[in-house]
């Protein structure tokens, strides 16, 4: 746990914004630590870690799911899951609006895209975004929230700032059409501040808030 990167962290927060702290491969005990200093919100991207936490952790925690996510494997997440930051083919919708259906309840998700047009990244193109949330909003147990994106790989501020702003800025156009697209979730342990200062809603950070003080 490190106390002081996680008030640093909440202090620069705006309303808008929340901290998911990504707790991938972290122990039980690592994540109670922040669970007993009143936080809730947490991320992983694996299924079978994530449901082995769920059920072992308090019932309370507000789970998110950030990674890729397999088809055959969305049936034990989506009965608890708060949010699914990483769709982005229509057959994992299908798959969740079939599972959401039989839990009787409206799944929120984010669109994944490719801002950074890496191909080492999961996502869709910005010019897809559009008919691609069209086609999500036909599903009655889906409901889009916003998108999710990755900053580039490289150590250069400005084009991660220019990569979060047209994420925002995209999100912004969309929400004209859509009104339940409120979320841009971006932002992780290497560039945070310049997320927080672009508009994210949702910070997905997990090794600045492990790491030794």
């Amino acid at each position: 746990m490190n106390r002081n990167v996680y008030d640093q962290i909440n202090q620069m927060l705006p309303e808008n914004c929340q901290l998911l702290i990504v707790s991938k491969f972290r122990s039980k005990e690592q994540i109670l630590d922040y669970y007993k200093i009143g936080h809730q919100a947490f991320a992983e991207n694996r299924v079978q870690e994530l449901c082995e936490k769920q059920q072992k952790l308090p019932k309370d925690i507000r789970w998110h799911f950030i990674g890729h996510l397999q088809k055959n494997k969305a049936k034990y997440i989506v009965p608890f899951i708060e949010m699914i930051h990483s769709v982005e083919n229509l057959q994992l919708v299908q798959i969740l609006e079939k599972e959401a259906a039989k839990c009787n309840r409206q799944l929120p998700i984010l669109i994944q895209l490719n801002l950074a047009k890496e191909e080492t990244k999961s996502g869709i193109a910005k010019e897809e975004a559009d008919s691609f949330i069209e086609a999500c909003n036909q599903y009655p147990h889906i409901l889009v929230k916003g998108i999710m994106c990755m900053g580039p790989h490289c150590d250069e501020p400005e084009r991660i700032r220019e990569v979060f702003h047209e994420a925002k800025l995209l999100l912004s156009t969309l929400q004209n059409k859509y009104p339940s697209m409120t979320e841009c979730s971006m932002g992780m342990s290497q560039d945070y501040p310049i997320a927080i200062k672009e508009g994210s809603t949702m910070l997905r950070i997990g090794s600045a808030l492990f790491n030794e003080e």
